[in-house]
């Protein structure tokens, strides 16, 4: 398979699998002028040497770390990177010159000339969505970006930001949602629909859901904090039913791991799944989802089994 699509209606090619980045912010540094810590350019290398060149940040992880690290990751490691980041709309920012400014700093951050994609991280309703989209595209003409994007931005919301760009000439490249086996909405809610019918990539936030389509917890070691009280122990006793599935589908793919299973199982459905990495054995093996594809009857049966667990929330 080509493990490599094009970003909506642009000339952008991205892997089917990138690199979310989230978890670099949480990384503190001293000074920020010291070389990268070694974990970090670590994972870095190791997804981009297994096929992944697109790499998701936002001014909102670690208050702008994670793009500071990811800007020190380019400058040790050059490779040819897509690069994302998100604006954030506080409520506070009400005109169009805060976008500019905001994407000035993570450009300074990133210490890039351009960003490949430029989101907007929440539809927070402060400020109408076409005065927004407008905004993008005064730093889309200037070249400062390439591409548009938005995140968690339901059906309506969605339609709105592709026709105040289309006004533009500017197509709406992505929509970052929750996506993963466990989390099928944006199947049931349209999103997925009105995204293949405008040629919006969907950019999966979450694929692993957050650890537990790894395997990393089961009823013996169960997950803290609020994820304690949606997967306890009753829960994931019931997920092992689709488990079960997932082992037999990964046994038949020369082994594949539950996470490749599940990350592949998006890219099937035409999503880029950006999961984090907190280490090089996690980079390597999320980017073992590229390189192979799951059947069409391996991912109806998945879905048929993952049906038992959707959500309602």
């Amino acid at each position: 398979m080509n493990d490599y699509i094009t970003l909506g209606n642009t000339e952008i090619r991205i892997s089917r699998i990138g690199l979310g980045i989230m978890q670099w912010g949480d990384i503190k540094l001293d000074e920020l002028t010291q070389p990268v810590n070694q974990d970090v350019l670590e994972i870095y290398q190791t997804a981009v040497d297994n096929g992944i060149n697109f790499l998701d940040s936002a001014e909102m992880y670690g208050n702008g770390r994670s793009e500071t690290h990811l800007g020190m990751c380019l400058k040790a490691l050059p490779k040819d990177i897509i690069i994302a980041t998100k604006f954030m709309p506080f409520p506070w920012r009400l005109s169009k010159g805060e976008l500019r400014a905001a994407l000035m700093r993570s450009l300074k951050r990133l210490d890039l000339s351009h960003v490949d994609l430029y989101q907007m991280h929440w539809p927070i309703p402060t400020v109408r969505i076409k005065s927004w989209m407008d905004a993008m595209a005064d730093v889309f003409a200037d070249g400062l970006i390439r591409a548009v994007g938005v995140s968690n931005y339901s059906l309506n919301q969605t339609r709105l930001a592709y026709d105040a760009l289309d006004r533009h000439h500017i197509p709406l490249a992505s929509n970052q949602i929750r996506y993963n086996l466990l989390d099928r909405r944006p199947e049931r809610n349209g999103i997925v629909d009105l995204c293949r019918q405008l040629g919006i990539t969907i950019i999966a936030y979450s694929p692993l859901e957050k650890g537990i389509l790894t395997e990393k917890y089961s009823p013996e070691n169960l997950p803290s904090g609020f994820r304690a009280l949606i997967y306890n122990k009753k829960y994931l006793i019931k997920l092992r039913t689709l488990f079960d599935v997932i082992h037999q589908i990964g046994e038949a793919h020369n082994g594949k791991t539950s996470a490749q299973v599940t990350l592949n199982w998006l890219t099937y459905k035409g999503a880029v799944a950006i999961p984090g990495a907190r280490n090089k054995k996690q980079a390597k093996e999320n980017a073992g989802g590229l390189g192979w594809q799951l059947s069409a009857e391996e991912v109806e049966n998945l879905d048929r089994v993952s049906n038992v667990f959707m959500r309602i929330f």
